[in-house]
């Protein structure tokens, strides 16, 4: 646990105008950065590299006026939780725009002998034994390889400016500070050619982590991938493993064009020796990237540009160094009578955001979050189908030969069949390449209003 300074002034904090970065000094000795790019696209946590202390910059005030806060003797919020630090501050930090978040849970401040908690980051302090923490998708997958690098000197990180600019997305930032040169590892931009050495690495007995920029860049090394990493275990016998994983972000971003907002789900989960990871929550990007990293096979980690800076309750026990969601478990992300509707990845939400919807009209849907796209929990959307008797799949990729045809043929082979009163039923996105136009773009992506639409046919709902 780190020990905090009894204060902290806004004139604490240094401003680098050439590189356009903030900085702060950490009482560990180090110091935390972020970027004014970083502040402009939304991303206001900064994490020492040494002590992992965060620090949120806060722009607007009123954001934690309306959250639920509780003031408290010292001693009695140290009473409550005795693994926080808790320390009087003389001055409201709020004041100066800055909060220090301890135990990456709670925001707090001190007036006079009291302590202040605002609870954005609790969503039930009063009730909850175990709380929960917010943590963005970047921040998990930050701690995941972070993590898995300091338990085991064979991880090591490869791509293009993963290093000294911390990542493309930031995903990387201060594993190079910490690690150095030989573990944090920049690249030309050539995917081919830093694929094949990751490949032939984790040939060699190392774990490399191969960042692509964009999953559509992969198109570049798919050789390595399919040919090199995947079939190699089967070709020599058992003899040569490829422990490796591929990641990146995958699909549709914002105004990127056709050649960067393509879903490459299906593509790498048709490939047998591949396994095909696809997270939605800061929980699965974290469990499921440390269970990746440690597997004995080639991994393709789908992760979603949108979804990085995106907020998730954290458990306790997600916040642990040994947490890890095993491939291959689905999750129910909602329970539901009426309807199953199947998605991963940043379609989750999409599905919540109409089941929402469905409830105010008294359909009761199931939420099944995949996770895992290969290997694949068939008997828990099994098990889904023979209690809602109704099935709709929901992907951002395109319909044909898609992760739902491959649901919907599964379901149609296996005794959950026999429980459909209904048609399975897709939404998946428009069979063109991605238009750059944001209307366009917006028209071609699955939206809340698209699944309520499917979900009605499927229940005869006029």
């Amino acid at each position: 646990m780190a020990v905090y300074h009894d204060e902290v002034e806004i004139e604490d904090f240094e401003y680098d105008s050439v590189a356009e970065v903030y900085y702060y000094p950490c009482p560990c000795g180090d110091r935390f950065e972020i970027s004014k790019l970083e502040l402009q696209c939304g991303e206001d946590v900064a994490r020492c590299p040494s002590c992992s202390l965060i620090i949120k910059v806060i722009y607007d005030l009123d954001e934690f006026m309306v959250c639920e806060s509780i003031a408290m003797p010292v001693s009695e919020v140290a009473n409550m939780f005795p693994n926080i630090v808790v320390t009087e501050f003389h001055k409201i930090v709020c004041l100066a725009k800055f909060f220090i978040m301890l135990s990456k849970a709670f925001v707090c401040f001190g007036i006079r002998n009291k302590v202040v908690l605002f609870s954005p980051y609790i969503r039930t302090f009063s009730t909850s034994e175990a709380y929960l923490a917010k943590m963005t998708v970047r921040d998990a997958l930050n701690a995941a390889i972070d993590e898995e690098m300091h338990r085991d000197d064979r991880v090591f990180l490869i791509g293009e400016e993963v290093a000294q600019y911390e990542g493309a997305y930031k995903v990387t930032k201060g594993l190079w500070k910490k690690y150095g040169d030989r573990r944090v590892v920049d690249t030309p931009i050539t995917e081919m050619g830093f694929t094949g050495l990751a490949v032939g690495a984790a040939m060699a007995g190392l774990r490399p982590i191969c960042e692509f920029m964009t999953f559509n860049f992969s198109m570049q090394a798919i050789d390595h991938i399919v040919n090199s990493s995947a079939k190699t275990l089967y070709m020599s016998a058992g003899q040569i493993s490829s422990p490796i994983v591929f990641r990146g972000p995958n699909s549709t971003a914002v105004g990127v064009g056709a050649q960067h907002s393509q879903d490459f789900s299906s593509w790498y989960a048709q490939c047998p020796g591949l396994k095909v990871l696809s997270p939605f929550s800061s929980e699965d990007a974290k469990g499921l990237l440390k269970t990746a990293i440690r597997d004995e096979n080639p991994v393709v980690f789908l992760e979603n540009e949108l979804l990085y800076g995106v907020p998730f309750d954290m458990s306790e026990e997600a916040m642990k160094d040994d947490f890890l969601i095993p491939m291959g478990v689905a999750k129910v992300e909602r329970d539901g009578n009426h309807i199953t509707l199947v998605s991963f990845s940043r379609m989750v939400q999409v599905c919540l955001d109409a089941a929402e919807e469905l409830e105010k009209m008294g359909v009761s849907a199931e939420i099944i979050n995949l996770r895992s796209l290969r290997p694949f929990d068939m008997e828990t959307i099994k098990q889904s189908v023979m209690k809602t008797n109704h099935l709709v799949t929901v992907e951002n990729g395109w319909h044909f030969c898609g992760v739902g045809a491959e649901i919907c043929a599964q379901v149609m082979e296996s005794e959950a069949f026999d429980y459909l009163d209904a048609p399975v039923l897709r939404v998946a996105g428009v069979e063109v390449p991605m238009p750059y136009a944001h209307n366009l773009e917006t028209a071609a992506q699955p939206t809340p209003q698209d699944v309520i639409r499917v979900v009605k046919r499927s229940l005869n709902i006029k």
